[in-house]
């Protein structure tokens, strides 16, 4: 029996697109091309969005910076994974909600999924990668992840992130942290040693990266920021597959 052939083009078609999230159309273009300039083309993943609800995030959730954020990952899942939904973990001092955004519904779906919750408390980074591990793995998924994991500081438990950071090296399944807020503040500066961990001393692939979005993120252009998301993403697809993490 023949081999089955890759994948080409993206996941969801433009027609598709068109009829079911027309507000998104320009955002799947410009992730379109920021994964044909890093060699992803046809390349399938299961994109996840990270969201920090500390106390400090307040001002993000409430000028829509967050679910601009939540759109133009949407808008790169639609070109990796065709079930035009993208699982959601906001967290703080634990996991405070677990919901999808979609293409079907998409509008003002973070304010939808935050708006009842109640306090807004620390950052517990490992709580939320402990949550999209098992959601990962419980899902069957064959294809490997993207995770965008948004913070604007620094995790409570330092030792707890980076203790998981590590252990989810054998997992198909890649970080990328993006930072809100003053680019060059201290509060990133646990994030940039995370993305210096020893490989192997410490973790068999580097499985995280780190961007800061600066202190207004929507300022920043979709095509540059899908620039980054992507930025690390090809070298960790070709190391874990060397390793055997990603089927080859």
């Amino acid at each position: 029996m023949a081999a089955a052939s890759a994948p080409t083009g993206p996941a969801i078609s433009l027609e598709k697109m068109e009829r079911t999230a027309p507000g998104l159309v320009s955002l799947y273009k410009s992730a379109a091309v920021s994964l044909e300039k890093s060699g992803l083309s046809g390349q399938r993943a299961a994109v996840y969005l990270v969201l920090d609800r500390s106390g400090s995030m307040r001002r993000y959730y409430r000028d829509g910076t967050v679910q601009s954020l939540a759109e133009r990952v949407l808008g790169l899942s639609a070109n990796l994974d065709d079930d035009g939904t993208v699982p959601v973990v906001v967290f703080s001092t634990d996991v405070d909600a677990q919901a999808p955004i979609s293409l079907d519904r998409h509008e003002g779906r973070i304010g939808d999924i935050v708006g009842s919750l109640g306090h807004m408390g620390r950052t517990n980074y490992h709580v939320a990668m402990d949550a999209v591990i098992d959601h990962y793995l419980g899902s069957g998924a064959t294809d490997p992840a993207l995770v965008v994991f948004q913070t604007d500081g620094g995790p409570s438990n330092r030792r707890a992130a980076e203790q998981y950071v590590c252990k989810a090296a054998s997992l198909p399944m890649f970080w990328q942290f993006i930072g809100f807020g003053d680019p060059h503040g201290h509060q990133f500066d646990f994030l940039r040693r995370l993305d210096e961990l020893a490989v192997p001393a410490r973790r068999v692939v580097d499985n995280a990266g780190f961007f800061p979005a600066g202190r207004d993120p929507r300022r920043m252009r979709d095509t540059t920021l899908y620039d980054r998301l992507l930025g690390e993403f090809p070298q960790w697809l070709a190391a874990a597959r060397a390793q055997g993490i990603v089927p080859g």
